[in-house]
């Protein structure tokens, strides 16, 4: 055997053994809350770059919710919040789903039941699934947030999700991230539905308790468009009716003496 085969095949046998390597460590079933892609440390904010093959943007037919959600936040109330995926890869191997987060004020943690799915990364800022949460039947998680103290202000959240096969590897998987803001206020208890996809979830704006006409769509313009056209035939209908009514009737008082002296006329000849 020449040495060129040799060293071909020591070259070959290196590069499966990489690759192997690779896909192996790739896979973080205990969760992760730190990427080096692109120069960014933490998946929260960069995405699950690990889990895209040769392609780092996120995939919108995986959908990344947040539900309860509220809409102005009161200073040091803890908050219970629902992270949901849908969409991805059939549920069916060791893993189904993952999740990053990161807030820029105040504190994450589990929800009711769920202390052994989640956990916090490197501080109380940070959160990730568990070894135990990575295989949600339904790829969701409950948590809470400790909202700050008073006066901190606007809070941002960052979110990572994925969605994978469980076969230990990248390929096939498919993942998403959101972020988002909440402002400081008083809180009514109004919650709102956060979500990065191209899906059907769709949620209404709400102000002040009030329904915005322009978010309810065209068919509940269309329903009042057809109201008026109703009552535009109802007018046209008693516009007529008194028309018909006292147009023509004799005893309107409106008619032109000539008229009138015509009609007594007839009458008169009828009685001879």
């Amino acid at each position: 055997m020449s040495r060129s085969t040799t060293g071909s095949r020591r070259i070959l046998f290196g590069l499966l053994v990489l690759m192997l390597i690779v896909g192996s460590s790739q896979a973080r079933p205990t969760g992760i809350t730190g990427d080096l892609a692109e120069g960014e440390t933490d998946v929260a904010k960069a995405g699950c770059t690990c889990h895209s093959g040769d392609e780092i943007t996120p995939t919108n037919s995986m959908m990344l919710i947040v539900s309860d959600v509220p809409r102005l936040y009161a200073g040091e109330v803890v908050y219970t919040l629902k992270i949901q995926l849908i969409g991805g890869p059939d549920i069916g191997g060791s893993a189904s789903a993952g999740f990053s987060m990161r807030v820029s004020d105040g504190a994450l943690g589990a929800g009711d039941g769920y202390e052994e799915l989640v956990q916090n990364g490197e501080d109380t800022f940070t959160l990730t699934h568990t070894e135990d949460g990575n295989n949600q039947a339904d790829r969701s998680w409950m948590i809470t947030w400790a909202a700050p103290a008073e006066g901190a202000g606007d809070v941002t959240f960052w979110l990572a999700g994925n969605s994978v096969d469980g076969d230990g590897s990248f390929l096939g998987d498919q993942w998403n991230r959101l972020s988002f803001a909440l402002t400081e206020g008083a809180d009514d208890g109004q919650t709102r539905t956060i979500f990065a996809g191209n899906g059907d979830v769709q949620t209404v704006a709400v102000d002040d308790g009030h329904i915005d006409i322009h978010e309810l769509g065209a068919n509940f313009r269309a329903h009042w468009l057809g109201l008026l056209g109703f009552g535009a035939v109802v007018l046209v209908i008693l516009f007529c009716g008194f028309f018909l009514r006292y147009g023509f009737s004799r005893h309107y008082e409106g008619r032109s003496n000539l008229l009138r002296l015509r009609m007594k006329h007839l009458r008169r000849g009828d009685q001879l």
